[in-house]
C-alpha cells in the first residue's frame, strides 16, 4: 500500500487530508525565515543603540576634557595677572622685555588650548555677559553712563564659554 501511495504522489496526486495539514501550519523554512527576520530587526536596533551610545560618550568625553582644561587654566591665570602687574610697575627696559616675552609665551600656550582673552577697553559699553562690575563711579564730564572706566582683571573665554569674567569699574548715572 505504501508503494501505491508513493506512486500517486509521484504522479502529482496527493491526499486532500495531507495537503490541508501542510497548509495549516508554517513550514520549517517559513519559521526559520521569520526567526531570521526577527534577529535581523534586533541586530539593527542594537546597532543603532550602540552608535548613539558611542556618539553620546564621545561628546561627553570632549566636554569633560574641555572643562578640565578650562579649570586648569583658571587656576594659573593669577600668575598671568601678576606678570601684567610686574610689567606695569617696572621701569627697567631689560626687565620689561623679559616680562613681555613671558607674557607672549603664556598667551601662545593659552591660544593653543583654545583660550582667548576677552577684549575690553576703557570707554566700551559694559556687558554683564563678559564682565563683572566691581565698583561704580559717577560720570565725569564727557563720559556716558554704563561704560567701562577701568579694567582691573582681564577676562578669558574658551570658545564661547566665559571661564573668567573681566573685573571692571563702571560709570554710573
Amino acid at each position: 500500500m505504501a508503494k501505491k501511495k508513493q506512486e500517486t504522489i509521484e504522479e502529482g496526486q496527493t491526499d486532500n487530508k495531507e495537503e490541508a495539514e501542510v497548509s495549516a501550519e508554517p513550514s520549517e523554512l517559513e519559521k526559520a525565515q521569520a526567526l531570521a527576520e526577527d534577529y535581523k530587526r534586533k541586530w539593527y536596533s542594537v546597532s543603532a543603540e550602540y552608535d548613539n551610545y558611542r556618539k553620546r560618550n564621545s561628546a561627553a568625553v570632549s566636554k569633560a576634557y574641555a572643562d578640565g582644561a578650562a579649570e586648569a587654566v583658571l587656576k594659573i591665570l593669577p600668575v598671568a595677572d601678576n606678570f601684567g602687574y610686574a610689567l606695569d610697575s617696572t621701569s627697567d627696559e631689560k626687565t620689561k622685555a623679559g616680562i613681555e616675552k613671558i607674557i607672549k609665551n603664556f598667551n601662545t600656550v593659552l591660544a593653543s588650548l583654545g583660550i582667548q582673552e576677552i577684549e575690553i577697553k576703557q570707554g566700551d559699553e559694559f556687558d554683564e555677559n563678559i564682565a563683572e562690575a566691581i565698583m561704580n563711579f559717577p560720570c565725569e564730564e564727557g563720559e556716558k553712563p554704563n561704560t567701562v572706566k577701568q579694567v582691573l582683571k582681564k577676562g578669558y573665554k574658551c570658545g564661547e564659554k566665559v571661564i573668567r569674567f573681566a573685573q571692571v569699574t563702571v560709570t554710573a548715572s
